[in-house]
């Protein structure tokens, strides 16, 4: 059972989001998405996700500056992408996180993102308190904050082969969380996880979503 609902942030913002699974499951998941919205490829992976036992919220992040807004993976798609991220304060996007968190009803919630979506997971671990366990997939912007105090555990999946997060910038946040479960795979690159993207890596895509599914198994109970 999937569709699209609305949902209203604290600040007053409405916005778009794809529901997925039974809404009456024990555990819920916040997806985040790319810099591609909320198109296909995650709809796909809250499909996905929610076979597990989950109900799945996904925010349309775009919605702050345009609503509607499915991209592919082409370079004018990215550069499209980068342009509407460029126009998104964190704030906003935080709010409309924070949203999606509440109406999965106080149940044991985890966060999920991607790219965009991973940076977004990492910043509300360190900045709201919706989350009992986040899994955070190549996010270029967490170097930049990685010695921020994550409010839940926190679990990362970096591509070796990533040419937009180096891996002096991996090595940055486990100086700064040496406990922290932080993975990264040889051979893959940024993006690994999309089965649309030409850098999709089947083999590491299944053993990280592998972790993320034990993650939260370990860490949302009621």
């Amino acid at each position: 059972m999937s569709k699209t609902i609305q949902l209203t942030a604290a600040d007053g913002h409405q916005f778009a989001a794809y529901e997925a699974g039974d809404p009456s499951a024990k555990r819920g998941l916040v997806v985040v998405q790319e810099i591609f919205g909320v198109n296909h490829h995650i709809r796909h992976v809250c499909d996905r996700l929610a076979a597990f036992g989950y109900h799945i919220v996904s925010p349309a992040m775009f919605d702050r500056t345009e609503r509607g807004v499915e991209l592919g993976y082409q370079p004018d798609d990215i550069q499209r992408g980068i342009a509407l991220r460029a126009k998104i304060a964190d704030a906003g996007a935080l709010a409309d996180i924070a949203a999606c968190a509440a109406y999965l009803n106080n149940k044991p919630t985890g966060i999920i993102g991607y790219c965009w979506g991973g940076t977004l997971s990492w910043q509300a671990a360190t900045q709201l308190n919706s989350f009992k366990a986040a899994s955070c997939w190549y996010g270029g912007g967490i170097a930049a904050t990685a010695t921020a105090t994550p409010n839940c555990p926190v679990q990362m999946h970096f591509g070796a082969e990533d040419h937009g997060i180096p891996l002096s910038d991996v090595d940055i946040i486990k100086s700064a969380h040496p406990g922290m479960h932080i993975f990264v795979y040889d051979g893959a690159g940024h993006g690994f996880g999309c089965n649309e993207r030409a850098s999709y890596n089947p083999a590491e895509a299944e053993l990280a979503e592998l972790r993320s599914l034990a993650f939260f198994a370990a860490h949302l109970r009621a």
